[in-house]
C-alpha cells in the first residue's frame, strides 16, 4: 500500500501537533503553555487547532461551549511521511545519502556510526500501513 499523503503543515501547526501527541486529548488552555516561546495568544492557538481540524489532523469532543481536541494522525505516521518527503526532496530518495549528510554535518565518528547501524538492525520493521490488528474471523458467540 502506498504511503498516505498529508497536507503541508506550518511550523506552528507542527508545534501544536507535537503538544497533542505528547499530552493526548487537550483543551486549548492546556496546549498554550506547552508551546515554545514566544507563547502565542489563546485565540491564535484556537485558530491553529481549527485549521488542523480542517486539514484532517485533529478532531474534537464538545463539552458545552468548549472543546477537547485530539490527534487523528499518529505521530509515527506523520514522522514516516515527513522523512520520506525529506528523502525524496533533498536526497533523491536515498537513505544512505541522508545518513552520509548527517554524518558529515554532525562529525560522527566510526563508533557513533556503528551505534546507528546497530539501532537500525535491532529495530523491527514497521508493520505495513494496511496491517489490521488481529481480529477474529467470526463472532465467537455465533458458531460457524
Amino acid at each position: 500500500m502506498s504511503d498516505p499523503s498529508f497536507p503541508e503543515l506550518t511550523r506552528a501547526e507542527e508545534q501544536v501537533m507535537q503538544v497533542l501527541w505528547q499530552r493526548g486529548p487537550s483543551f486549548v488552555k492546556d496546549v498554550v503553555p506547552e508551546l515554545p516561546p514566544p507563547t502565542p495568544a489563546y485565540t491564535t492557538v484556537s485558530t491553529i487547532i481549527r485549521i488542523l481540524e480542517q486539514k484532517g489532523f485533529v478532531s474534537h469532543e464538545a463539552f458545552g461551549r468548549t472543546h477537547r481536541y485530539h490527534a487523528l494522525i499518529a505521530q509515527d505516521e506523520y514522522r514516516r511521511f515527513s522523512l520520506r518527503k525529506l528523502l525524496g526532496g533533498y536526497f533523491g530518495g536515498s537513505f544512505t545519502r541522508l545518513v552520509s549528510f548527517f554524518a558529515k554535518e554532525e562529525n560522527l565518528d566510526a563508533a557513533q556510526l556503528d551505534e546507528l547501524l546497530r539501532h537500525a538492525q535491532a529495530s523491527p520493521p514497521p508493520p505495513p500501513a494496511d496491517a489490521n490488528p488481529a481480529a477474529p474471523d467470526h463472532d465467537p458467540s455465533h458458531p460457524a
